[in-house]
Formats: C-alpha cells, sequence, structure tokens
C-alpha cells in the first residue's frame, strides 16, 4: 500500500469504550463472570455496561403479595445492590436498560430467551410507574444523585421485534416510553433517559419515535439503535453459521441516527449504538476467530466519528440466551471465553486501550496516534473478504511516523494477533476441541491465547521513523514507538559476547 499523506491531528473518540455488552443482569453474581469483567477493566476499562434483565425475575426486584385479602408490591434490591456494588468496585458504572417485564406486572406469557424475559406490556401503567420509580428512587438513595445522573437509562430494548416486544407493537411502545420517560423525571430532572433501541432492519421506527416524543414534548437525553451484519441464520446442531456484510456496513448503521434525525427536534441529541456485533446469534463460531478481530478493527478505528457510544455486545460468554453453553469455544459474543480465555477481538480492545490521545493519520488499514508524553502509537489490520475468497497473506502497510529523539533512535514493540499468533481457538481446535478442558489445558490455552511479540530500535530521519508493516492472514497488530534516550555508561561494551565473557578480541583474558 502507498505511503498516506499524514492527517491534520485531532482528538482520537473514546466512544469505542463508553460501554460495552453482558448478558442479563443477575449472571454478574458469578464468579466466573466477576473475574471477567475484573480481567476487561484491567486491560481495557470500560466506562459503562449494559445488559438486559434488570426487572426480570431473575433479579427479584418486583414482589407482589396477598395480605389481607389484598394485593400489595414490594420491591426488593437485593441482587441489585450487590450486582451495581461490583460494577462500581471494578470501575465501571450500568448503563441501565429497563426490561424485561416482571412477571408478577405481566399482560400476557409471552417470553424471550432460554431464560424467559417477558416481553408484554404491563397490566397496569400505574404499577410499572410506581416500579421505575421505585428503581431509580432506590438508585439515588445508594449511590447519590450525582453518580446516577450520569447512568444513562434506556427504555426496554428491541421494540420494533415481536421477539422482544409483544407484535412488535409501536404504539404501545410509545406509551411504554412516555410513562416510563415522564416517571423517571419526576424522579429528578437531570436524570438521563432515552430509546427506543430499535434493532437493525427497522430503520423508519426512529424518524416516528422523534416525531411522538417532539408531538407530545417528552423528556429524551439520547437515541440509541443496535447494529449487526449478518444475513438469515442456518442453524446447525449447537451452532449457526452466517453470511456477512463488509464491515463499512457496521459504520453505515452507525451513522443512520444522525443522517434519520438531521433537521428534526431530537438532531442534537448524543446517539448511543448500545449493541453492535457481526453476528447478532450467541453460538455463531466467527466471534471466536481472528477474522473477527481483523473485522472489527476498521469499526473501532473509525465509529467515534458516527455515533457518541457504541457498545461490543458482549465483553464475556457468561450468557444464556441460547440456553447453557455446551462448549467452551462455541461461538458466544464474548470477548472471553468462560474461565478468561482471550479471544483474538480481546486483543484487538486492549490494543485500543494502548493508543494515544491524538490521530496523527489513519487509512482503510491502519491508525497512527500520539500519546502526550511523545509515544506514537499505530494500530494495523490486514483485509478481510466476507465473500469467502482466497485468504490474503503478506499485505503490507507502509507508514512514516514523526518522532521527536534525541538519540536520533526510537524503540519498537509489536504486538500481533493473527490465524497464527495469539489464537486460542486455533489452539484449542488442534487440541482435538475439548468441551471441558482440563486445568492444564486451560492454561495452556491461556498462553497461546498471548500475543507474538517482538521489539527493535529503529534509526529516526529528519524527525520521522519509516515502517514496513507485514501482515499475516486476519492479522490485528499493534506498533508502540517511544524514542530513544541514551544513558549506555561509556564502560559498557554492548553485546559482544566475547567481551561480556571478559575475553579481548583475540579471544584472551582481559
Amino acid at each position: 500500500m502507498r505511503d498516506p499523506a499524514p492527517a491534520v491531528p485531532s482528538r482520537f473518540p473514546d466512544a469505542w469504550r463508553f460501554c460495552v455488552g453482558t448478558g442479563r443482569f443477575d449472571l454478574a453474581l458469578r464468579r466466573d463472570y466477576q473475574e471477567s469483567l475484573a480481567l476487561v477493566q484491567r486491560e481495557i476499562g470500560f466506562r459503562h455496561i449494559r445488559g438486559h434483565g434488570l426487572l426480570s425475575d431473575g433479579a427479584g426486584v418486583h414482589r407482589p403479595y396477598v395480605h389481607d385479602g389484598e394485593r400489595h408490591v414490594r420491591h426488593a434490591f437485593t441482587y441489585v445492590d450487590q450486582v451495581i456494588d461490583a460494577y462500581l468496585g471494578l470501575g465501571i458504572a450500568p448503563f441501565l436498560e429497563l426490561g424485561f417485564m416482571p412477571s408478577g406486572l405481566a399482560s400476557g406469557d409471552r417470553t424471550v430467551f432460554w431464560w424467559r424475559g417477558n416481553i408484554t406490556p404491563p397490566s397496569d401503567w400505574r404499577e410499572w410507574a410506581a416500579l421505575v420509580r421505585a428503581t431509580v428512587t432506590h438508585l439515588i438513595g445508594r449511590y447519590g444523585l450525582e453518580q446516577v445522573r450520569t447512568w444513562p437509562i434506556e427504555v426496554w430494548n428491541e421494540p420494533n421485534l415481536k421477539e422482544f416486544w409483544l407484535d412488535a407493537d409501536e404504539a404501545a411502545y410509545h406509551r411504554l416510553y412516555e410513562v416510563t420517560a415522564n416517571t423517571i423525571k419526576d424522579v429528578d430532572a437531570s436524570l438521563q433517559v432515552g430509546g427506543p433501541a430499535i434493532s437493525p432492519g427497522s430503520d423508519e421506527w426512529l424518524p416516528r419515535f422523534a416525531d411522538f416524543v417532539a408531538g407530545r414534548s417528552l423528556p429524551i437525553d439520547f437515541v440509541s439503535r443496535h447494529a449487526y451484519t449478518s444475513g438469515p441464520a442456518r442453524h446447525v446442531p449447537f451452532g449457526t453459521r452466517q453470511t456477512l456484510a463488509p464491515p463499512s456496513r457496521l459504520l453505515e448503521q452507525f451513522a443512520t441516527p444522525r443522517r434519520q434525525l438531521r433537521g428534526g427536534p431530537l438532531a442534537d441529541l448524543p446517539v448511543h449504538i448500545t449493541e453492535f456485533n457481526s453476528s447478532y446469534r450467541p453460538d455463531n463460531p466467527i466471534h471466536d476467530t481472528a477474522f473477527h478481530a481483523a473485522y472489527l478493527a476498521p469499526v473501532l478505528a473509525a465509529g467515534g466519528d458516527l455515533a457518541d457510544s457504541f457498545s461490543y455486545w458482549t465483553f464475556c460468554d457468561v450468557f444464556e440466551e441460547a440456553g447453557v453453553p455446551a462448549s467452551l469455544f462455541h461461538g458466544g459474543f464474548g470477548l472471553l471465553t468462560h474461565r478468561q480465555i482471550k479471544k483474538p477481538a480481546y486483543h484487538l480492545y486492549a490494543f485500543m486501550a494502548r493508543m494515544g490521545e491524538t490521530v496523527l493519520a489513519r487509512g482503510e488499514d491502519h491508525l497512527v496516534t500520539r500519546h502526550g508524553d511523545g509515544r506514537v502509537t499505530v494500530l494495523a489490520w490486514a483485509p478481510v473478504d466476507v465473500t469467502g475468497g482466497p485468504p490474503v497473506d503478506g499485505h503490507t502497510v507502509r507508514l512514516t511516523v514523526p518522532v521527536t529523539s534525541p538519540s536520533g533512535s526510537a524503540f519498537l514493540l509489536r504486538s500481533s494477533v493473527s490465524e497464527e499468533k495469539g489464537n486460542a481457538w486455533r489452539a484449542w481446535r488442534e487440541m482435538g476441541r475439548p468441551a471441558s478442558p482440563t486445568l492444564r489445558q486451560l492454561d495452556l490455552l491461556r498462553e497461546a491465547a498471548e500475543p507474538v511479540r517482538g521489539h527493535r530500535g529503529l534509526p529516526v530521519e529528519d524527525g520521522r521513523v519509516r515502517l514496513d508493516v507485514t501482515l499475516d492472514r486476519h492479522e490485528v497488530t499493534l506498533l508502540e514507538i517511544a524514542p530513544v534516550v541514551d544513558e549506555t555508561p561509556p564502560w559498557d561494551d554492548g553485546q559482544d559476547v566475547r567481551r561480556l565473557l571478559g575475553l579481548d578480541d583475540q579471544g584472551g583474558p582481559r
């Protein structure tokens, strides 16, 4: 590839780390989940976390009972407190999604997922408002108004799909949003509320939602939607196969809300993509592959130009929408498998966490940033072919990057994942695909999952370093370049083995 022209330096938005997705709310009580989230937070550091089921039966908030012949409702937050306490202790705050319907308040018995989230409207709208009020009031009382004001509150999930909202009834969702948003703002006007959290494929929902909100003068602080690029599911035992659109299609979806809302009453609101991935299935092996990391790289590099956040669905495979996973690698959404095995996409995010604050250059296969201390970081990725064509090997990215070095040299550390490098899925297959790996096998997989690293010195010429980065098939690589300050003492003989052994040039003792 030709050497690109340098871009005008600009701030690199961190919309990619604003939020990450998770399995249903009460899964956060599990040890494996919390260990996985702790690892993600140490090495990546997301700011918010969003998942389903805050109000579903598994979280135990809505507790109707009969006393003296009259129906009452108790709102209990035992599990909610434990989960949010754990989140905050790991440096991540909730992005609250209000759903699904508690069975004791539901108007029907239609459910979604293996864990049966109820998708029907409330049987009593006043009781729904009371549930919302009690939940928000409790969170403010426990965590403080100033903190809860920073937690976005989203009304429901994908109501444009009949699988998630009874008959995809748009008018019923509008009513749900009106009751919910007004209730939240009645608790405190500065709380953030938004929606409609629609899935791809029903884009006209958003303009109609905007018209409804504006026509009724309803409160709204952000708009939200989801983005996926997979085709229809072809099911196989314990798995799914799907075609994929190019990764640029994700970016097109990220841009859709602002395009649709341009010139309207909601045009200036933040846009949150509260779920995105390639496949919308939790059993598609593409999620486990090096291909997937290379597929997502251009999306993470450019998505912040199009949306205020885009939340990867999900951070780990502790996730049960399609049932309990039958093997360690099963095509789950997660960046991590169960037991904290890192997938190639995990490393893409970890690489992003080491990028700088200023964009120096970007292209279709690279992103160059600079840190405040002068270090330069380059993320480069090999192209992917979603048509199943022959693999691309030896793709080369040629760059010159500015480095100020008093010594005239720089230090380069390169970290890479690809089909051959840092690919635990490949190692697992070579092991014979053990469904329940032994402790020793888990340790081996964790080692196999680590990026391959190399380093070398580079000359700095006229304030720049020239790089020819050749990439393996589906490789994602991080180059970290730091100026060298030479502090070598004058008596240091370098790496000459003879001198290190105390010998002179003729091989005799010195």
